[in-house]
C-alpha cells in the first residue's frame, strides 16, 4: 500500500511544512513528486533535496489559468496526476469584528478556491487517464471545532469537508477517491507565527498558549509531527478501494475525538 511507484502525486504549498514533509513521504515511496508552490525558489530547493526525480512548478492556487496551466504542464511532462494533495494554506490571527475583509477573502481564496481549482483539474486527468486517483484536502482540526480568533480559517476547513464529499459522490465512477486530513497543531511556521499572536489577544504567556490553548486538550500533551500527517497522507494516497473514501481523519493526538 505504500509504494508508490509510477504514481505522479502534486502536492501544493509542498515548499516547507507539511506540503514539504509528504512530498517527501511520496517521493521515498517511489512517486515522481510535483512541489508546487507560490515561492518557486524555496520549492526549487525542496525538490533537489528530495531527489527521485521530484520537479518544480510555480502555481499560486488562486489563480485558475495558473493552475490549469501548470496541470496541463505536468501531464505533458510527466503524465496525468494520480494523487493530489490540496495543502497551500495561510493563517491570520484576529478577532472577528475587527477582521479586514480583504483578509477574509484572501483567507477563503487559498483554502477554498485553492482546493476546487485543484481538484477539478486533477479530476479531469484523472478521469481522461481511466486510472482514477487519490484527492487529499488539508483541513484541520477545526474543520470539525471552532476557536477564537480564526474566522474564516474554520469556516474554510469546515468547506472542505463538504467538498470532499461531493468529490467522493462525484468520483467514485472514475475510481477517484477524496478524504481530508485534519491535523492537530503541528509545530511548523505558521504555528509558530500564532503562538505570540495568540498571547497578545488572549492576554498570556508564549507558553500558556502552547500548554493551555493548543495542547491542552490532548491525551499526551505532545504537538502532533509532520511524521503523524506524511504517514496518513501515504496511507491514503496508497488505498485505492471506495471503502475509504468522502471521509475525514483527524490526527490531533487524541484533542479531538469524533
Amino acid at each position: 500500500m505504500h509504494d508508490l511507484t509510477g504514481k505522479v502525486a502534486l502536492v501544493t504549498g509542498a515548499a516547507s511544512g507539511i506540503g514539504r514533509a509528504i512530498a517527501e513521504a511520496y517521493a521515498r515511496a517511489g512517486a515522481r513528486v510535483v512541489v508546487a508552490d507560490i515561492a518557486v525558489d524555496r520549492a526549487s530547493e525542496a525538490a533537489a533535496a528530495m531527489g527521485h526525480g521530484a520537479v518544480t512548478l510555480a502555481m499560486d492556487v488562486t489563480d485558475e489559468t495558473q493552475v490549469d496551466e501548470g496541470f496541463a504542464r505536468i501531464g505533458r511532462e510527466l503524465g496525468p496526476v494520480d494523487i493530489l494533495v490540496s495543502n497551500a494554506g495561510v493563517q491570520i490571527i484576529s478577532p472577528l469584528v475587527d477582521f479586514p475583509f480583504a483578509d477574509w477573502k484572501r483567507m477563503l481564496a487559498i483554502h477554498m478556491d485553492g482546493a476546487f481549482l485543484t481538484s477539478r483539474a486533477a479530476m479531469r486527468q484523472m478521469i481522461a487517464s481511466g486510472r482514477g486517483g487519490s484527492i487529499i484536502l488539508m483541513g484541520s482540526a477545526h474543520s470539525h471545532v471552532a476557536s477564537k480568533f480564526k474566522a474564516p480559517y474554520v469556516a474554510a476547513k469546515h468547506g472542505l469537508l463538504g467538498l470532499a464529499r461531493v468529490i467522493a459522490k462525484e468520483g467514485a465512477k472514475d475510481n477517484i477517491r477524496s478524504n481530508v486530513i485534519c491535523p492537530g497543531f503541528v509545530r511548523t511556521p505558521l504555528v509558530e507565527k500564532q503562538i505570540p499572536e495568540q498571547a497578545r489577544e488572549l492576554g498570556i504567556s508564549e507558553d500558556d498558549v502552547v500548554r493551555n490553548v493548543m495542547l491542552r486538550d490532548t491525551v499526551d500533551g505532545e504537538f502532533t509531527t509532520l511524521t503523524d500527517i506524511a504517514d496518513t497522507a501515504l496511507f491514503l494516497a496508497g488505498f485505492e478501494s471506495n471503502a475509504l473514501t468522502g471521509q475525514s481523519l483527524v490526527v490531533t493526538h487524541g484533542w479531538h475525538i469524533q
